[in-house]
Parts: structure tokens; sequence; C-alpha cells
């Protein structure tokens, strides 16, 4: 597992990238748009926004809950940090993001309640 960074409210808001993983150690379905349901969430995530839930993030009415040891805010932070950015291509920036979500968090099979 990914181990996550401890970022500043600074880092979170005008982005930070020294953690993204490097797009060639990424697996291929997280390179192609709509790869998989992290992909799709992250994009989903990027264009249309999320809200924060009780140890997770709704994305697109699909609740991503944290892996048991995992600080879901401290997680949500580091994604954003990527998200934020300006400096990655836009590909690079959705395979990162996915894969930190898959790794951190589990894909809820059912809808989320509003």
């Amino acid at each position: 597992m990914l181990q996550i960074p401890e970022l500043s409210a600074a880092d979170v808001a005008f982005g930070n990238i020294a953690h993204m993983p490097k797009f060639d150690t990424l697996p291929a379905d997280f390179k192609r748009h709509n790869g998989n349901a992290y992909v799709e969430a992250v994009s989903n995530w990027f264009f249309r926004g999320a809200k924060v839930a009780p140890n997770g993030i709704i994305i697109n009415d699909v609740k991503f809950t944290a892996k048991p040891g995992v600080d879901a805010n401290k997680a949500l932070r580091a994604i954003k940090a990527v998200l934020a950015s300006f400096e990655p291509k836009h590909e690079h920036k959705e395979a990162a993001c996915a894969f930190m979500l898959s790794e951190w968090f589990d894909k809820e099979d059912q809808k989320a309640k509003a």
C-alpha cells in the first residue's frame, strides 16, 4: 500500500505532486480513460466534484470508504493535492489519483444514499 504523505493546507489548495506515483509504474487499466471504476470516479470528481462522507467520499452517488488502517482525511488530502496541481498532464493526474483512491479506499457496491 502506498504511504500517505503529510500535507499542509497550502499543498491541498495549490497542489503538490511530490507523492504522485510515476506514470510508468501505474497498472495499464489506470492509464485508460474509464479503464476501471476508480478512473471513472476520479474523472467524475475532477469534472463534477465530490461530497465528503463519514470515513470516505461520495463521487457521482458511489461511496468510497477508507480501508482498515487508512486515515480517510489524510488520504483525501493527498489525492486533492494532486488534483489541484496544474503541473502534470491530465492523463497522468487522473491515473495517479485513481490509483491512490484504489490503494486507500474500497468502492461500495450500492449507490450512496443522499
